[in-house]
């Protein structure tokens, strides 16, 4: 990274390089104050960012983000954050609309907050805008730590009670477009638009279907399911280096039909790991899918417009797992944790469809749904996934 001197005799951030030369981030300042930034992003892409380019409710002054191509570049704007005082931050900026940044954008806008927090010596910075989710939370993990050790760590958080400290991540573009991240040890990868995670951060156990993970003293990348890796996919150094690309196996096994109460159950449970409003809508969709046994290329699930194939790789670790179990309720608990798999993998999309139909209704209708949405009766759920255990265990049964 590179510091030059401004008018005011402080020493500012203006450029940074990882470990092969590669540009992260460019920023440019006049008069004591940030006037331009740019990022860069997994794919190699950028993000522009322009303080205080807009005014907007309610937050009064905005930075706008932009799409750019190069560093220089003006770019697509695309969204809009509470303008921040880039020579003295103090706190966490609101976004006003976190789903239109591309895929790492976010992380790598708090990694830069991060980073000259770090050189001013910022205080804990808190988080006190309207939507302290769990989506935030896990991003701000990434690029810092929290200050305490409360016993709900995303609890203290969502009720602002959560400070936090600055801690950003090292960023490497390692060749054949792969994105590394490490922080003291390998925590993120990013390959062919897939991010590979640490299931641990900071003590928070998140779930990880494209896992980072350690064996034979080496770093993998793999799709994970039922407690082990089904299909490896990179392998690094512990410093992050790129020794081996391993390409998923082609197959083309499967394609067998699952049980619409398969669906119906899958769509219960991520609307039991979801916020409330969304549950209906969540059922819904899911059980509009088509679920079948396939080839997924890279993943554990592929969800499309009207159907989900599910990974041929998890039917069949699932059938080694039940091989050994003598009693019902045993390998039900096996499918049900099967089931939840695919739930944990495929929740985003379907979250993300949810939210995308809630925000086509009026803004009358939406506050209504978010507020009164409907909800399942007592123990309707329960009876749904249940029928699908028993229907996945058929399926396997034939």
């Amino acid at each position: 990274m590179a510091y030059a001197p401004a008018a005011d005799g402080v020493w500012r951030r203006v450029f940074e390089l990882d470990r092969r030369g590669a540009p992260l981030a460019a920023l440019r300042w006049a008069s004591g104050a940030l006037s331009a930034a740019w990022v860069r992003i997994p794919d190699g892409g950028w993000l522009a960012i322009e303080p205080r380019a807009a005014e907007q409710p309610p937050w009064g002054p905005v930075d706008r983000v932009a799409v750019a191509e190069r560093v220089g570049e003006v770019g697509m704007p695309i969204t809009v954050f509470e303008a921040l005082d880039w020579a003295r931050v103090d706190r966490i900026p609101t976004l006003a609309e976190p789903g239109k940044l591309p895929p790492g954008g976010g992380a790598a806008i708090l990694n830069l907050i991060a980073a000259l927090a770090l050189d001013q010596r910022s205080p804990p910075l808190a988080y006190r805008g309207p939507y302290p989710s769990e989506q935030l939370f896990l991003a701000l993990l990434e690029s810092f730590r929290y200050d305490t050790a409360p016993v709900d760590p995303l609890a203290a958080f969502t009720s602002g009670q959560l400070g936090w400290m600055p801690s950003p991540h090292e960023r490497v573009f390692e060749p054949g477009g792969i994105y590394v991240q490490l922080r003291g040890r390998v925590e993120k990868v990013v390959w062919r638009g897939r991010a590979y995670h640490r299931p641990d951060w900071q003590g928070v156990v998140r779930h990880a279907t494209r896992r980072v993970w350690e064996a034979g003293g080496e770093v993998r990348c793999s799709v994970w399911a039922l407690g082990g890796a089904l299909e490896d996919h990179l392998r690094l150094t512990p410093a992050g280096e790129v020794t081996a690309v391993l390409e998923p196996a082609v197959s083309s096994a499967g394609g067998r039909r699952l049980d619409p109460a398969v669906a119906a159950g899958i769509g219960a449970i991520v609307a039991a790991q979801s916020a409330a409003p969304l549950a209906p809508l969540l059922r819904e969709r899911a059980a509009r899918l088509a679920f079948a046994w396939g080839a997924v290329d890279g993943d554990l699930v592929e969800v499309g417009p009207t159907g989900a194939r599910v990974s041929i790789l998890l039917r069949a670790r699932l059938a080694a797992a039940l091989a050994p179990l003598d009693t019902p309720a045993a390998r039900a608990a096996a499918a049900l944790a099967v089931l939840t798999e695919i739930a944990l993998a495929m929740g985003d999309a379907l979250r993300a469809a949810a939210q995308g139909q809630l925000a086509t209704l009026p803004e009358a209708e939406q506050r209504r749904w978010l507020t009164a949405g409907p909800a399942a009766a007592p123990g309707t759920d329960a009876s749904i996934i249940m029928a699908a255990v028993h229907a996945l265990l058929g399926e396997l049964a034939d």
